[in-house]
């Protein structure tokens, strides 16, 4: 069988080099039992680009899901599809105002911030991969900060977790990777750690994932 089968009711095709992904947290946050297939992004030069993972994305990017008889890929898109699929519970406010910031902080953080740590582009930085990264993600998180005083109460949106704060976790995670100083980040540091006190969060957490080295797991 193809390492990339597509017979499972619910596949979840997602980076495999110790990283958070963003929809798989939506998955156990609404129950949604699910196969993963990890893509390693660096073995055999990445198995993204594999003429077996092209059939799954052309794009040669994770994640990917198959669901309901179609394959879909980009984490929003994925994340939309099962809120309006599988409403229960929900990921966006009923509130329009707030369901509107939900998605301009998760926007915010998918397209303004994340992208720019992703290996395409370090590997057209070079030798200062650490600096770049950490230059946009401070960069993002200032703006973040500012827009989170706003709209957070206990999350990124009030008192209940949206897609903003599936968008928000992974994100921090990355930022402690490439050693940013979240000090200055009382908001997103306070959010994180009462996310990361949710069962959801820590199960898909990357020390917890099948493909974790022995050494990283918890």
């Amino acid at each position: 069988m193809s390492p990339f089968s597509l017979e499972p009711s619910f596949l979840a095709h997602s980076a495999s080099l110790n990283l958070y992904a963003v929809f798989p947290l939506a998955l156990a946050l609404k129950g949604i039992a699910y196969d993963q297939e990890p893509v390693n992004l660096l073995k055999d030069g990445g198995q993204q680009f594999s003429t077996e993972f092209q059939v799954v994305n052309p794009m040669q990017q994770v994640p990917a899901l198959k669901i309901d008889g179609i394959i879909l890929s980009q984490s929003l898109a994925i994340i939309q599809y099962l809120e309006e699929t599988r409403p229960n519970p929900r990921l966006l406010p009923q509130d329009l105002k707030k369901r509107a910031q939900a998605r301009m902080i998760s926007d915010h953080i998918v397209s303004g911030i994340q992208p720019l740590q992703n290996l395409t582009f370090l590997k057209q930085v070079g030798g200062e991969k650490l600096e770049w990264a950490q230059r946009y993600i401070t960069c993002g998180f200032k703006a973040l900060e500012r827009i989170l005083q706003h709209t957070a109460g206990r999350y990124c949106i009030g008192d209940e977790v949206s897609m903003a704060d599936l968008c928000l976790v992974p994100q921090v995670y990355n930022a402690e990777r490439f050693k940013v100083d979240l000090a200055p980040y009382p908001t997103i540091t306070r959010i994180n750690k009462a996310l990361l006190e949710l069962e959801a969060f820590q199960v898909s957490h990357p020390c917890r994932q099948p493909d974790t080295p022995a050494e990283l797991r918890a």
